[in-house]
C-alpha cells in the first residue's frame, strides 16, 4: 500500500501541472494584446489565483465531495490510499504531458478521467455512469458551448455601449486587469477543491492544510512553467485587441464564478478558450490552424488519464501483491 507520502506528492504533482496549464488563462488576453509583459502577465495570474483559492477554503464542501469520487465508486475504493494515488498519478502525468506540448488542458477532465480509470481497473461493477451524466459530464460538455456564445454576445454588448475599443485606454487598461483578475479568483475558487480533495483523502490532513499546500504548488507551476501554454492562449487561439480580450475575461469570470458559487464542476480551460473562440469568431479572426488541435486535444484528456489511472492501479496492485512461493 502507498505511504501518505506518495499521495501527497501524487495530488501535489497534479496541482502543479494546474498551475503551468491553467494559471495563464485568464491573462492571456492581457500579454496577447499587448496590454501587460510577460512577467506582469504570469504574476498577476499567480496573485489572483491565491485569492481565490484562499476563498475556496470557505465553499469547498460541493467541489471536495464531488471529486473524493465517492457516489461515483464505491465507498469502500474511496478510503484506498491506492486509489487515490492512481487518480492523481494518471491526472498528473497526462497533465504535465499536455502543459510541455503547449496544449491548453482541463484539469478537471484530468481527475474525471482519472477516477474512471482506477475506479473501472479495481472495480469494474462500481462505477455509477448515471452520477458521472448528472454531476460531471453534463456541467464539463455545455460550459465550453456557453462561453462561446456568451463570449461572443459580451464582446458585442460592450462594443455597442463604447466599453470594448479596438486601442488601449487608462479606463481600459484597468478595467482589463480587474477582468483578468477576476477570471484568475474564480480558476483559484473552482480548482482548489479539485485538487485538494485528494489531500483531504490522507488521514492526516484537513481541508485548510490542504487547500494552502495546493496553493502554493499551482503559484509554483505557473511562475515556473506556463511559457509554452501562455504562447498558445495569448497568440494561436485568435488575435485580439484590447477590447476584445477585455469582453473574453468579463465572460470567462461569470460564467466560472457562477459555476463555482453553485458547486458545478467546469472546466476553466473550455470556458476561456471558448469565450476567446467566440469571440474570434465573431470577428473573423479566429484561427483555425491551432483551435481544431486544441479542440481535438480536449477530447483525448478523459482517456488518456484514465488509461493511465488504471495502469497506475495495476501497477501498485501488483507491486502489493505478495510473491508466490516455489512449488
Amino acid at each position: 500500500m502507498p505511504s501518505a507520502t506518495l499521495l501527497i506528492v501524487a495530488a501535489l504533482a497534479v496541482a502543479y501541472a494546474n498551475g503551468a496549464n491553467a494559471n495563464f488563462k485568464g491573462v492571456a488576453s492581457l500579454f496577447g494584446s499587448g496590454t501587460a509583459g510577460y512577467w506582469t502577465s504570469v504574476r498577476w495570474a499567480a496573485l489572483t489565483t491565491a485569492a481565490g483559492c484562499l476563498t475556496g477554503m470557505l465553499l469547498p464542501g460541493v467541489m471536495l465531495q464531488a471529486f473524493s469520487g465517492k457516489g461515483l465508486v464505491p465507498d469502500s475504493l474511496v478510503a484506498q490510499p491506492t486509489f487515490l494515488l492512481s487518480v492523481g498519478a494518471g491526472a498528473a502525468v497526462a497533465n504535465l504531458l499536455a502543459t510541455r506540448l503547449g496544449f491548453p488542458v482541463s484539469t478537471t477532465h484530468m481527475l474525471m478521467g482519472g477516477l474512471l480509470g482506477a475506479g473501472f481497473a479495481a472495480h469494474p461493477g462500481g462505477v455509477h455512469l448515471g452520477r458521472l451524466w448528472d454531476s460531471f459530464a453534463r456541467p464539463l460538455l455545455l460550459a465550453p458551448v456557453l462561453a462561446l456564445v456568451l463570449g461572443s454576445l459580451t464582446y458585442l454588448l460592450l462594443k455597442a455601449v463604447k466599453l470594448a475599443p479596438d486601442h488601449r485606454t487608462r479606463s481600459l487598461d484597468a478595467l482589463h486587469f480587474l477582468s483578468a483578475g477576476a477570471v484568475g479568483f474564480s480558476r483559484g475558487l473552482n480548482d482548489t477543491p479539485k485538487m485538494a480533495a485528494l489531500l483531504v483523502g490522507v488521514g492526516g490532513l484537513g481541508v485548510k492544510s490542504s487547500i494552502l499546500l495546493v496553493l502554493v504548488t499551482m503559484a509554483l507551476g505557473g511562475l515556473l512553467s506556463a511559457k509554452q501554454v501562455a504562447d498558445t492562449l495569448a497568440h494561436k487561439i485568435t488575435g485580439m485587441n484590447p477590447g476584445q480580450g477585455f469582453a473574453a475575461n468579463l465572460a470567462t469570470a461569470l460564467l466560472t464564478t457562477t459555476a463555482s458559487v453553485h458547486g458545478l464542476p467546469v472546466s476553466t480551460t473550455h470556458v476561456s478558450v471558448g469565450a476567446l473562440l467566440g469571440i474570434g469568431v465573431t470577428t473573423r479572426q479566429a484561427r483555425w490552424k491551432t483551435a481544431v488541435p486544441v479542440l481535438l486535444a480536449w477530447g483525448g484528456t478523459l482517456p488518456c488519464s484514465a488509461l493511465l489511472a488504471a495502469l497506475f492501479w495495476w501497477l501498485s496492485a501488483a507491486l502489493a501483491s505478495p510473491p508466490s512461493s516455489p512449488t
